[in-house]
């Protein structure tokens, strides 16, 4: 899996397995109480695997897997890095308050410019918007750079619970 290239966030990757569904994740199941590296939790089809807390910081990663059960009676593993739930939140909010501003002032200089009154306050803050959203992006990708040995660590664990 490449994770520097990708534009996207939140690095997503699919594995077929020859195991059944249950198999794969008794591994997982097991692994929780023989190990203290990483923390494992599983609910229902779900594995979440976490860096413990005294390790974590704001940019912590956390790895999603999902495993679904295939007609023949194998796998498929669909793997999702992302930051802490706390975290991606704060960033979809602040980007949605982003969207709404943009669209608010869009709307409030468009009815300016109709009327044809003064609009330039409102384009200034529709281009410090863009320039938000921009930001924001960046920001997000240097978390992402910045948990990204995180990232190959849990990586590294589920290959070798999986022993692939």
């Amino acid at each position: 899996m490449i994770l520097d290239n990708d534009i996207i966030l939140r690095p997503r990757f699919n594995i077929d397995l020859p195991q059944h569904n249950e198999e794969v994740l008794s591994v997982f199941e097991a692994l929780k109480n023989t190990q203290n590296e990483f923390i494992v939790s599983r609910i229902d089809d779900h594995v979440f695997i976490r860096i413990p807390k005294h390790k974590q910081h704001f940019w912590s990663p956390q790895l999603h897997l999902e495993v679904n059960e295939k007609e023949d009676g194998s796998c498929r593993l669909h793997g999702l890095f992302g930051p802490n739930p706390t975290v991606w939140t704060l960033f979809m909010f602040l980007h949605f308050i982003v969207a709404m501003l943009f669209t608010g002032f869009g709307i409030w200089a468009y009815s300016n410019w109709a009327l044809e009154t003064s609009y330039g306050i409102q384009i200034g803050v529709c281009i410090a918007m863009v320039v938000l959203w921009f930001a924001l992006y960046f920001i997000g990708r240097a978390g992402r750079y910045k948990g990204k040995k995180d990232m190959i660590a849990l990586q590294q664990f589920m290959k070798s619970a999986l022993n692939l």
